[in-house]
């Protein structure tokens, strides 16, 4: 493990590969700052005011051309940028993707599109979310302490959130509902299309296809992890566990808090819960826009972010 002196600074590894088929379009393109900047400008400008030093893009093949020219071309006289396309046949044991299947596999493939160019801590984040500057910063704080100390590279962290903050009035989302013993992580299961009724009350749809409640102060994760490059050897593992069991199912998809709880109940990690004051929002739904474009107008009004990000 590195000394002090010659700790690494993080890399933000953006999940940005998705289609944003609830949205209408590229999510990651749309503008939404004051001068037409995207959600992904204020992750890049919060990461960098933190100390990150680089960023890589998960993209598509359909789209990496555009997403070059429109979104990370702005970077790259900032810090190092990188991109990488998740491919539906990138696949372990000389696998091949069933008839009929046209998306790639979820979060966990798309991390592990990336295992070949990093090899320092990183963050992983979904590029349609705004986080919050804190929670760049307690990341960076993090990394820098398990450097610091020589902790084992078996820690991971996970920035929490509120249910009831995360959610969009627009329709239903995928949260990773979380369980805490103190500051670390107890479990994590991905819950799918959580939507809120008129007084407040939550209900989700767990990995069994079972319609669950949910309390409007849980905890959960927003996809915004910190982890040491050795997880992608027990992510691997993990994929190809899943792909025993799933590979043959035409939209079936590993996502990252299912691994992250794999490897805590088997006591191959521990996982930190920073907790964040910060406000999340974001773009799932084209109703989502008009909330973004709000909050970035007040956010920038109050000098949290200057009107131009990258002047």
């Amino acid at each position: 493990m590195s000394s002090p002196e010659r700790a690494l600074p993080p890399t933000l590894l953006v999940l940005a590969a998705g289609m944003g088929s609830r949205f209408g379009g590229l999510k990651q393109c749309e503008p939404v700052g004051p001068r037409g900047e995207t959600l992904l400008d204020y992750a890049v400008f919060d990461a960098q005011r933190a100390g990150f030093g680089r960023v890589v893009f998960v993209v598509r093949d359909s789209f990496a051309r555009r997403f070059e020219d429109e979104i990370a071309a702005r970077y790259r006289d900032r810090l190092r940028v990188d991109l990488v396309c998740q491919q539906l046949d990138d696949l372990p044991d000389h696998r091949s993707a069933p008839a009929g299947r046209t998306k790639p596999w979820g979060t966990t493939q798309a991390v592990l599109a990336a295992r070949a160019l990093i090899d320092e801590p990183f963050a992983v984040i979904n590029a349609d979310d705004f986080y919050g500057a804190e929670a760049y910063q307690q990341v960076a704080r993090f990394f820098a302490d398990v450097q610091a100390r020589s902790q084992p590279p078996e820690i991971y962290c996970m920035v929490g959130y509120e249910l009831a903050l995360t959610l969009s009035p627009s329709g239903g989302v995928n949260r990773g509902l979380c369980v805490a013993e103190g500051d670390l992580l107890a479990s994590v299961q991905e819950v799918r299309d959580i939507v809120a009724d008129d007084v407040g009350r939550c209900a989700g749809v767990d990995l069994k296809g079972i319609r669950v409640p949910i309390a409007a102060d849980a905890l959960v994760s927003m996809n915004f992890w910190g982890f040491m490059p050795t997880v992608f050897e027990p992510m691997a593992r993990h994929f190809a566990d899943f792909l025993s069991v799933h590979g043959d199912d035409a939209t079936a998809e590993c996502y990252i808090p299912s691994v992250v709880d794999a490897l805590i109940r088997a006591r191959v990690a521990d996982c930190r819960i920073l907790r964040t004051r910060d406000s999340w929002f974001g773009i799932t739904y084209p109703q989502d826009k008009a909330d973004c474009v709000q909050r970035l107008r007040r956010l920038t009004k109050n000098g949290s972010y200057p009107t131009a990000l990258w002047a």
